[in-house]
């Protein structure tokens, strides 16, 4: 259909020829159409307009992240700038916006239809083209220079000596013993830190004019309205749940200082120095428990039969074989050494054309990481592909809540680590047995008790401040770190610059802002639905409770998938696990942890400092 003709269904007549004279009528009082029959018109030019822009837009994005490279930088900047023209359009946003006074007139999928559609003019608001035009540029260079970013361990003058990936400093700072090489490779990741601190400043500027063009206060509260709340109701719900984990989180903080110093031969900190720890920003604590570490049941397998093995598992459960094209159109693997293209290191999922081309970008090799990983990545695509149908209008076609993505995937993530399903796969040796203990603290080390910390408490209370304070370029490192001690207790290995932008280098920051406690409130949905799903319908205990091969947890979990935005997820949530949104099965999980610790904590200071 061309353009000019689905403008005609909600602008103006194109192309239209001139009618017969007809014999004069009688005039009568024009009828106005009513506001239900206005919203089907727009919403069906809307419609048509995003099916035809987005595969494009996304297929530009795709190429600046599988391929980085200034030509690809400028493709993704110049199809985003079309795509948000469109998505902006100022008499999208006068008529969404006049549409919704009425909103007691229209039914409750076309109100949640123009919702939507206002936040995402809001992203880009064509009443002000020069900022949505800069934020599209700010946002591509910024991901241009940190998926372009060469890590280097080792210098001789200008030149470097030990080029290194992001894998390899994660491999590093997971698996070496040795203090000065851990060090190195934990300061070489906070080196793109500093090319990227000009750029978030301006970034963050400029979302802040772009939310405050749409009637919010600063550009998180913008972020927080796809959750019906406002920014103080989220970083409330936030805090309370933090207080209720910090408990937990002391114990095995406790231990973790303890075990590490140890380790390293070193004293006991306050605080644990963070090249101690296996992850570049303390997210996650990997290696300490080794009778938990599985990466010797994928060593002979091969990254292909890692990602078939996650499609299997969907499969088993009942969910369609992955389309042909998410083979053809994904990058799973890591780039060949001999290859200098470079693309970007963070695992995600793609919808591309909110219809049937999904894909997946990755860098998968055979460990258990990985395998956790792709297990998660497919849970985003199988709900993408469940909500890609016609009960779901294309705006409709996310997850009932942002949150509610992240805990599909981190969901099947933690169903893939458990021993059961591991035995059902043939990986896990039948003479191996598990210990709970250890394994519950290897899960708490590595998911929800010491990730929620940081993306609740450090990543949400920065990018809260960043916008809704504007902190100035020496306010960056002092407030990250600031939080880092509060939330993870975690310091640096030596002070840090006062210029620079630590915080910067993890991803969301430049791509994906304002939304980590996306992330945090995943980890309490996901074990809502799984305390769910193991007392109601595989009748088995929580840490060891299988779905593969179950149709019935299939059918459970696609008739949550297959709704997309369609409902309000506070009534889903409750429909499904029959509860509110809480922290009480996340503790309960954990609850066969904390005697353990308590134990091997006894006589030690543990609290933190606030």
């Amino acid at each position: 259909m061309r353009a000019c003709r689905l403008v005609a269904l909600f602008l103006v007549a194109c192309g239209s020829s001139t009618p017969e004279p007809t014999r004069p009528q009688r005039p009568h009082a024009p009828v106005a159409p009513s506001a239900q029959s206005e919203a089907d018109t727009f919403l069906e030019w809307y419609t048509a307009m995003i099916l035809a822009m987005e595969g494009r837009a996304s297929e530009a994005s795709w190429a600046s992240s599988t391929d980085v490279s200034e030509r690809n930088t400028g493709r993704r900047v110049g199809a985003m700038s079309v795509y948000t023209a469109v998505t902006g359009n100022p008499l999208v946003i006068t008529k969404g916006q006049s549409l919704l006074k009425r909103s007691s007139e229209l039914d409750e999928i076309t109100r949640r239809q123009l919702r939507f559609i206002l936040l995402s003019a809001a992203e880009a608001p064509g009443t002000r083209p020069d900022l949505a035009e800069r934020r599209v540029d700010l946002e591509a260079r910024q991901s241009e220079i940190l998926d372009g970013f060469r890590f280097c361990l080792e210098r001789r003058g200008t030149e470097c000596a030990r080029p290194a990936t992001a894998n390899d400093l994660d491999r590093i700072l997971t698996e070496s013993r040795d203090l000065p090489e851990r060090l190195r490779a934990w300061e070489a990741s906070k080196e793109v830190g500093v090319p990227l601190e000009r750029g978030i400043l301006a970034l963050r500027d400029v979302r802040n004019e772009v939310a405050r063009v749409m009637g919010y206060e600063d550009f998180m509260s913008l972020q927080v309205a796809d959750y019906e709340m406002t920014r103080t109701e989220m970083m409330t719900l936030l805090d309370g749940v933090l207080v209720e984990l910090r408990p937990l989180f002391e114990q095995v903080h406790c231990w973790t200082r303890h075990d590490l110093a140890r380790r390293y031969g070193q004293p006991v900190p306050r605080l644990l120095p963070a090249h101690w720890v296996g992850n570049r920003w303390g997210q996650s604590w990997p290696g300490l428990v080794e009778a938990a570490n599985l990466d010797d049941l994928f060593e002979s397998r091969q990254p292909p039969w890692i990602v078939q093995q996650a499609e299997r598992f969907y499969v088993s459960m009942g969910f369609p074989e992955l389309p042909r094209g998410f083979w053809e159109r994904s990058d799973l693997y890591p780039v060949p050494p001999n290859d200098t293209r470079q693309k970007n290191s963070h695992a995600s999922a793609w919808h591309m054309d909110l219809q049937n081309d999904v894909r997946s970008l990755m860098s998968v090799e055979p460990n258990a990481r990985w395998f956790g990983t792709t297990h998660h990545e497919l849970g985003h695509i199988y709900y993408y592909l469940a909500y890609t149908n016609e009960d779901v209008p294309p705006v409709l076609r996310r997850g009932a809540n942002r949150a509610f993505h992240e805990a599909i995937g981190s969901l099947i993530g933690l169903v893939a680590g458990q021993p059961g399903y591991l035995r059902q796969i043939g990986v896990w040796p039948a003479d191996r047995q598990a210990d709970m203990r250890q394994w519950l603290l290897s899960d708490a080390l590595t998911e929800s008790i010491v990730f929620f910390p940081f993306a609740a408490g450090t990543m949400s209370h920065f990018e809260n401040d960043l916008y809704a304070e504007d902190l100035s370029p020496e306010d960056l490192n002092r407030r990250w770190w600031q939080y880092v001690a509060r939330y993870q207790g975690i310091e640096p290995p030596a002070a840090r610059p006062a210029r620079g932008c630590d915080a910067c280098t993890k991803t969301h920051i430049n791509d994906d802002p304002g939304q980590y406690y996306d992330y945090a409130l995943a980890e309490l949905i996901l074990h809502q639905i799984h305390a769910y799903i193991c007392r109601e319908i595989v009748h088995a205990d929580p840490h060891d409770c299988s779905y593969y091969g179950s149709r019935e947890v299939g059918d459970y979990l696609a008739s949550m998938l297959r709704l997309g935005a369609t409902h309000d997820w506070r009534e889903l949530l409750r429909e499904k696990t029959g509860s509110d949104l809480s922290a009480a099965s996340l503790l309960a999980y954990y609850q066969p942890l904390t005697a353990y610790l308590e134990e091997q904590n006894r006589g030690r200071e543990c609290s933190l400092p606030e």
